[in-house]
């Protein structure tokens, strides 16, 4: 074999190596999942039953729901501390409204009009009218919604006596209709796939093969197990459909809109977005808005699941949303990440959150999993900078 021979051979097993660095790193927080599931299902023969899936992927709602307007903040390189507290407040607003006689068709778009929106246009104005830095303004408002939750209850718990409230937390979609719904969502996943390859192809932009056929197979994989699960177990629960709804949402947002171009431009670089003619302004505005407005429909189908409302509910789930997003991938610098991995890394929690408390892991002890995980994340987002 000639030297030319062996340096071409040396140079292609590098290249190989060079793919395969880049795939694991590229989908670290989904290699991560699928370890941590098999092992699970080895652990406990609990964790892979229908029951168990189906009631998993309705407690990763709460946190899923939130963690998609957490991406677009944290895509702007701005930060929402007080989900939490929004998520309490919303949820004792809607109950005491419903006690109050306001049905709960009314009483929902409400919470979502008067909570959800006038804390995030709060928040939003400060923020992008004053430049006073997220965190600072989200903490206030973190201690202003849990006082005021805490003020409207004395502190008591809100029982809910409508018995239709109860279908958006803890409703099922039938069997047969989910069957459906799921096989008509996969064939639109599909095409929208193909219709994207062609695009692509058209303007002369090279396909990824590799990482195209990892994410059908990911993306199909991931509908047969929803099949079998909701199929074989009561259906899909109402929360789940509201999620993936909402999901769907934002990554067409993201992905094929102006303002989705908007805040990944906002995020990289303030400055050149806004002599580019972008509005950092209302761009800032209506991503604090979404986020507040999501965290309080969290809160509504929270409440709506546990029949009633506390005024501590929602504590500590900003860290939660925000773990969720760091874990998939979005950099805290903003200007990069991607709805899709945040919907990851908040199944990476939840399953991480329902194996540990199946195998008896003490609640102090999941506590310093999870803030580990938080921690060993952002330090792989910073490795990659420092690239």
């Amino acid at each position: 074999m000639s030297v030319d021979s062996n340096v071409a051979s040396m140079g292609a097993g590098s290249a190989k190596e060079n793919h395969l660095l880049n795939f694991i790193k590229n989908n670290a927080s989904l290699i991560a999942l699928i370890v941590l599931v098999v092992g699970l299902s080895f652990a406990d023969d609990a964790f892979f039953t229908e029951r168990n899936l189906s009631n998993l992927s309705r407690q990763v709602t709460i946190i899923g729901i939130i963690a998609v307007g957490m991406t677009m903040v944290i895509l702007t390189a701005g930060i929402d501390l007080s989900v939490g507290s929004v998520v309490g407040l919303a949820a004792v607003a809607c109950t005491l409204m419903m006690q109050w006689g306001v049905p709960a068709f009314l009483a929902v778009p409400l919470t979502l009009i008067i909570v959800g929106g006038g804390i995030g246009l709060w928040n939003g104005f400060w923020i992008a009218k004053f430049n006073i830095p997220p965190f600072i303004i989200t903490l206030g408002m973190l201690t202003i919604a849990r006082g005021l939750a805490l003020t409207l209850t004395n502190g008591s718990s809100v029982p809910v006596k409508d018995k239709s409230f109860a279908i958006i937390g803890g409703g099922y979609i039938p069997p047969m209709a989910s069957s459906f719904i799921l096989i008509a969502c996969a064939a639109l996943a599909v095409y929208s796939i193909f219709r994207e390859v062609q695009q692509s192809t058209a303007h002369g932009v090279q396909v990824n093969k590799q990482e195209l056929y990892v994410n059908g197979a990911v993306m199909l994989g991931g509908f047969a197990l929803a099949f079998h699960v909701f199929t074989g177990y009561k259906g899909i629960p109402v929360p789940v459909a509201i999620f993936a709804v909402i999901a769907f949402g934002g990554i067409y947002a993201l992905n094929n809109t102006r303002f989705g171009r908007r805040i990944y431009a906002l995020g990289g670089n303030e400055g050149a977005a806004r002599l580019s003619g972008i509005d950092t302004v209302r761009t800032k505005m209506v991503v604090y808005t979404i986020i507040s407005v999501l965290a309080a429909l969290a809160g509504i189908i929270l409440a709506s699941r546990l029949n009633g409302a506390s005024p501590n509910l929602g504590t500590m789930f900003e860290l939660d949303a925000i773990a969720a997003v760091v874990i998939g991938g979005t950099s805290l610098a903003g200007g990069s990440g991607r709805v899709a991995g945040t919907i990851i890394g908040a199944l990476l929690i939840g399953v991480l959150n329902n194996g540990m408390s199946l195998l008896g892991v003490v609640t102090f002890y999941q506590l310093i999993i999870k803030g580990l995980i938080i921690i060993l994340a952002v330090w792989f987002d910073v490795m990659q900078k420092n690239k």
